[in-house]
């Protein structure tokens, strides 16, 4: 049977997944931000996909959490081997633009693969973090940040995108560019998304989604 909490939770879901396809679609083009810091176009969206996952797990709890971050994986995999199929057929010869779809979707296997590596990692840990300072049994300062979803967000997130950015930047560019460099830019963007999305949170409240395993102690703070 089909309840209103579930409309919401799947809109919640299916803009989680197609923000991470989003998001990998369009970190071939570089940003610069000023002060030598760049970063791909990708990074405003993929930070806000950590914030969303939390709130996906504040609604299905951790495991249905990990299974969401498990189906956009798949996703993400299945764009990148999908990719490389079709940049392989054969084009009509009126067909003009095959090195301007290659140059986009053609990601060398390195970064493809740090950029996976990364995003599971430091998902499931997001995951975890979220879920410990999500935890109503919580004692001491733990207990306070219970009370305030604003503060569960901002902990797991603050330890979350510093994993993936060391991981990803680690990955694909060891070797070959500085990293502490692009490390420092991509974390203080996804930082700043971070607190962009802050407000946004409380636009999505119990009502509408029907708590799950993720369920909220009732007498929730702000």
């Amino acid at each position: 049977m089909f309840r209103r909490g579930d409309a919401g939770l799947i809109f919640l879901v299916g803009l989680y997944v197609a923000s991470e396809i989003i998001a990998n679609v369009t970190a071939s083009k570089p940003v610069f931000l000023g002060r030598g810091i760049i970063v791909p176009a990708a990074v405003f969206l993929y930070a806000l996909t950590f914030t969303l996952i939390d709130l996906v797990n504040e609604q299905l709890g951790k495991e249905g959490a990990r299974h969401v971050i498990y189906t956009a994986f798949a996703a993400n995999l299945l764009l990148a081997a999908y990719s490389q199929v079709v940049i392989r057929l054969p084009s009509p010869t009126f067909y003009h633009n095959s090195q301007a779809f290659n140059s986009v979707l053609g990601s060398t296997w390195r970064i493809v693969a740090a950029s996976l590596t990364a995003y599971l990692v430091s998902s499931l840990i997001d995951t975890e973090v979220f879920a410990w300072l999500h935890d109503p049994r919580a004692k001491g300062w733990r207990k306070w940040v219970v009370r305030h979803k604003w503060m569960r967000v901002l902990g797991s997130n603050t330890v979350s995108t510093f994993i993936d950015s060391v991981l990803f930047i680690a990955l694909a560019f060891w070797g070959i560019l500085p990293v502490w460099p692009l490390i420092e830019g991509q974390y203080l963007v996804k930082m700043g998304v971070t607190l962009f999305s802050i407000p946004l949170i409380y636009l999505i409240r119990g009502e509408y989604f029907g708590y799950g395993g993720g369920k909220m102690p009732e007498a929730e703070a702000i």
